[in-house]
């Protein structure tokens, strides 16, 4: 793991009552209203996923920025959220009392008295955060020896703590997701006949026995009563320097001899494990790119490498970690490759020793917000997940690797334990997105980079209720309106916070039109202000402005590329305050020389939704007809039929 992010700090008790109690979505009431839950975390820790009062859907219409959910339009299902259970997380759970530990449990995996976590990256072996006084694999050797009939090899290390804990894990969430990934192969397998660094020897006969080895953990789980349904046979394989802890570097063409060699192995025993290829960073991180062998590509596309190869048909899809890049990685992945899924599986932190809780909380809450719970969902990560799920209050036990990292829950010396920031942003998930749910549409105006916006990431769980996850990345409060059909509400958010709005399955939030593809679409204006194409590119966190004054005649002109039919028509001006048109003029055209007024009218606010006679047109002409010192923007164009 490489440390890029401020993560973690002490919050509030591990067990906040109000996670407890009634269920997180409730039926509409009898009059056909639709109210929405609301669940809260702030940066100053006064909210903790605290209940708010609810609120209800109505029809009138907000002049806030407006988050437009549309469940017509679904992206990836997921898998799950949570963490890790490293030989560090179990050494520190049982250094608990049996009351305590069991607390923490069913605070981390139990949906009535917790967040709910339904997804565990496991390591096949040590990593970093290992309790032993030495790293270990399951076949190890002394030095110079092999063990190519794996006679040596054994779980036994993993059935004192690491497996009683998944088993509780499972038994307080039975939808819980388990991934494998080892952090090195035995030690007799590689160049340098150590855990630390080399590479696997390029010989047929260690292919081989790293498949065979793979597949033994993953029926000696199974007898022991963990299911691992992931595999990935390396952690971060570009990690060529690894400090002081177990890393091997497998190049693209040796993980492709592993998975050729692995995937027919699962199959012939009759096991259901996927393999997953990468996991590692969103992009190349430059020490890594540096460390590379003379002669050699630094292999900047390594799962594009690995899926574009015969070994991807053993692959279900891709890992990601976020020590460096971009979760828009992800999604440029995605459309290369839209047959194969994409995981998100690692992301710690570390903090300076100058900082104060109150500082690293605050950035951990906020980082992760942007960058974990929406970044990489919303760039169709199937599952977003952290590194340790418990750690001391020291940050360890660690042997080499990270000494500032956190967990989702902390053991402080007085045996008691307190939660850290991730506890919140994997909660705000965890707790209300089930396994199996489906990423829908929702207008975002924030990006990951920080924009000072709302950004937001909305799901369908499989009873049919909505789960939409909120953060106002402003350091001030922020007033936006949640819209589902033709009805909404308003909610205002504090500064930094994140938030969760659940509502259940109901023929009044369903849309009256399906939306219309813009793709190939594209855009002109006058003036030509800041980028004409950003109005039509379907990411409501970009936009098109006028880059001057408001005046009449202003316009932005789309076209279609061909005829298309359409009801209604939504200009949506983001989320900057003040730059929606003052005077509206909607116009068509088949030839982009002779326009049929559609509609025209005033301006009210951020988004302007305007119904039309059935229409079917090549060009459209949004144009301004009045004036304001404020410059127009336009963020989203959308049609709807």
């Amino acid at each position: 793991m490489r440390r890029r992010v401020l993560v973690a700090a002490l919050a509030g008790p591990v067990l906040a009552l109000s996670l407890a109690g009634m269920p997180a979505v409730q039926a509409a009431d009898r009059t056909g209203a639709v109210t929405a839950r609301v669940w809260v975390t702030t940066v100053d820790r006064t909210r903790l996923l605290a209940e708010q009062p609810s609120v209800t859907f109505a029809q009138a219409r907000s002049t806030a920025p407006t988050i437009v959910v549309d469940p017509s339009q679904t992206y990836q299902q997921m898998d799950g959220f949570g963490a890790s259970i490293t030989d560090s997380s179990a050494s520190v759970l049982y250094g608990l009392t049996p009351a305590a530990r069991n607390t923490a449990m069913r605070s981390l995996f139990s949906h009535r008295d917790g967040i709910g976590v339904s997804f565990l990256r496991q390591p096949i072996g040590s990593s970093d955060f290992t309790a032993a006084a030495e790293h270990y694999t399951y076949d190890d050797v002394a030095p110079g020896a092999t063990d190519f009939g794996l006679k040596h090899f054994s779980i036994k290390h993993d059935r004192a703590q690491v497996l009683p804990l998944l088993r509780q894990a499972r038994s307080l969430n039975p939808e819980l997701t388990v991934l494998a990934t080892p952090w090195s192969p035995p030690a007799w397998m590689k160049t340098n006949d150590s855990l630390v660094g080399g590479r696997l020897k390029d010989d047929p006969a260690i292919y081989d026995a790293y498949a065979r080895y793979l597949v033994k953990f993953v029926q000696a789980y199974a007898a022991e009563g963990v299911r691992v349904d992931y595999l990935t046979v390396q952690n971060e394989p570009q990690n060529r320097t690894p400090k002081e802890y177990p890393g091997t570097d497998l190049p693209v063409r040796q993980e492709a001899k592993v998975i050729e060699a692995l995937g027919p192995k699962l199959r012939a025993a009759g096991l259901r494990t996927k393999i997953l290829a990468y996991d590692h960073n969103w992009a190349t991180h430059p020490n890594d790119a540096a460390a590379t062998p003379p002669g050699e590509n630094p292999e900047t596309d390594y799962p594009y490498e690995i899926l574009d190869s015969p070994a991807a048909k053993w692959v279900a899809g891709t890992a990601y970690h976020c020590y460096y890049g971009d979760p828009s990685a992800q999604t440029a992945l995605h459309d290369a490759h839209p047959d194969k899924g994409i995981w998100f599986t690692e992301c710690s932190g570390s903090h300076a020793a100058t900082d104060t809780p109150a500082e690293v909380f605050r950035g951990t809450l906020t980082w992760h917000a942007r960058n974990i719970v929406i970044g990489t969902t919303r760039n169709w990560a199937k599952s977003a997940v952290n590194w340790n799920i418990a750690l001391d209050s020291t940050g360890g036990p660690h042997l080499g690797g990270c000494d500032t990292c956190t967990g989702l829950i902390t053991a402080q010396p007085d045996g008691g334990v307190s939660t850290d920031a991730e506890y919140y942003t994997i909660g705000h998930l965890s707790k209300f997105v089930d396994p199996g749910a489906v990423r829908i549409a929702s207008t975002s105006f924030g990006t990951t980079g920080w924009n000072g916006q709302i950004m937001d990431v909305a799901f369908r769980n499989p009873d049919g209720s909505t789960a939409l996850v909120v953060h106002n990345e402003n350091d001030d409060q922020r007033t936006f309106a949640v819209a589902v059909g033709e009805r909404s509400f308003e909610y205002t958010l504090p500064g930094g916070a994140l938030a969760t709005f659940t509502w259940p399955r109901s023929s009044t939030l369903r849309p009256q039109f399906d939306p219309v593809s813009l793709a190939g679409a594209t855009a002109t204006a006058s003036p030509a202000g800041e980028g004409p194409a950003l109005a039509v590119d379907g990411d409501a966190s970009t936009r098109w402005s006028s880059g001057a004054a408001q005046e009449p005649g202003q316009y932005l002109q789309v076209d279609l590329g061909r005829a298309k039919t359409f009801r209604q028509v939504a200009i949506d001006s983001g989320g900057n305050l003040g730059d929606y048109a003052r005077g509206w003029q909607l116009s068509a055209s088949n030839d982009a020389s002779t326009w049929k007024t559609l509609a025209n009218g005033e301006g009210v606010g951020q988004l302007t939704t305007v119904d039309v006679p059935r229409t079917r047109a090549r060009y459209l002409r949004i144009s301004s007809t009045g004036s304001s010192g404020s410059w127009w923007s336009i963020a989203d164009i959308r049609l709807y039929e």
